[in-house]
């Protein structure tokens, strides 16, 4: 008998569903409610599919990661990228997450009657460019028109195959106790950046997305032999809410030390001004890597000869859980812990 494809469950919204698996966006408990009690009952009933940013499905000599998501950005033009690179980026880094080398990506609009030709010229192109950036290729798609005031302007839906050797192995359930906890970069750029477009804000120091492809970051960890265990990409609901779902699924408690968590001043000011943490701000060129405590200092030196992962560093480690399913706990200068808890989703702006 041949081996059953894992599915996978994960990252941004709305929710994303696939033949074999579902992936949910970081919008916390209420998103993660909705794919418990509704859609893994009907389409995963016998429990098999992994909470994972790619469904992968077996193969002869590697395996075929497979994921699909939509984007409904607003503004559809942000300082350091737009909804066409954000939907290529965001699709390859799905792929990317479960250690496959994207291949193909389709692309389907849903254009509002009266949307300018020049602006949909302008999203095309950018996708051309992140398609070239990221080596992949826009091999199929589809065009739907829905009538004015419907739409937005342009929602955007991509699809993406990647190739995963057969020795590679990344997914929740391989999180273990002893793991160092790695962040490819600073946090919450991506968030505050579409934020402060949509409020028309203007801050003394320019802050743009983080918008940027991670599949050669990770394909420089497989080939340094690094024992990868994990990924995540911290979109929609940030580091914060990214933690706090492995935590549950791999059932460990993840410890974070917050003086290395690094956030641009630019940043966390703004994050004051909206009322936000910066922990739970949506990145989009950002994310946290677990590996073998025995191979953190190899990762952290291949991820630092990536342009997109030069500012990585060791935030934390996974312990036993105390109690529980598993945690997540920040550690401040003075010693002090509070919890990272998976929130509500209510409170997470929608801008992916």
């Amino acid at each position: 008998m041949s081996e059953r494809p894992r599915g996978a469950l994960s990252c941004p919204l709305p929710l994303r569903s696939g033949s074999v698996g579902l992936q949910h966006g970081g919008g916390g408990r209420a998103m993660r409610e909705l794919v418990e009690t509704l859609f893994l009952p009907a389409f995963d009933p016998d429990g098999r599919g992994e909470r994972h940013d790619s469904a992968v499905l077996p193969g002869s000599g590697h395996a075929l990661a497979f994921t699909t998501d939509s984007y409904v950005v607003d503004p559809l033009f942000f300082p350091g990228g737009d909804i066409g690179s954000l939907a290529v980026f965001g699709t390859v880094n799905d792929l990317a997450m479960a250690g496959a080398e994207p291949r193909y990506l389709s692309a389907g609009f849903i254009l509002e009657e009266g949307f300018a030709l020049d602006a949909l010229e302008r999203v095309v192109r950018s996708m051309a460019s992140a398609a070239e950036r990221a080596k992949v290729r826009i091999v199929t798609g589809d065009t739907k028109v829905v009538d004015r005031g419907r739409g937005h302007g342009v929602y955007l839906n991509t699809a993406g195959v990647g190739i995963r050797p057969a020795h590679v192995d990344v997914r929740p359930a391989r999180i273990a106790a002893g793991d160092a906890v790695l962040v490819s970069g600073d946090l919450g750029r991506h968030g505050v950046a579409v934020m402060s477009r949509r409020a028309g804000l203007e801050f003394e120091t320019s802050i743009e997305s983080d918008l940027a492809p991670l599949a050669s970051a990770v394909s420089a960890l497989v080939e340094a032999a690094v024992d990868l265990r994990c990924l995540r990409d911290l979109t929609r609901g940030g580091l914060g809410t990214a933690l706090a779902e492995l935590a549950l699924d791999a059932r460990v408690d993840i410890e974070i030390d917050e003086s290395r968590v690094a956030v641009l001043p630019a940043v966390r000011g703004a994050c004051e001004l909206f009322g936000l943490d910066p922990l739970y701000v949506a990145n989009e060129g950002r994310m946290v890597v677990f590996v073998a405590e025995a191979d953190a200092t190899r990762a952290l030196e291949a991820l630092a000869r990536i342009p997109e992962t030069a500012g990585a560093a060791r935030i934390g480690r996974v312990r036993e859980p105390v109690s529980g399913p598993g945690r997540v706990t920040l550690r401040n200068d003075f010693g002090r812990s509070r919890p990272l808890p998976l929130g509500s989703g209510l409170e997470l702006p929608r801008i992916c």
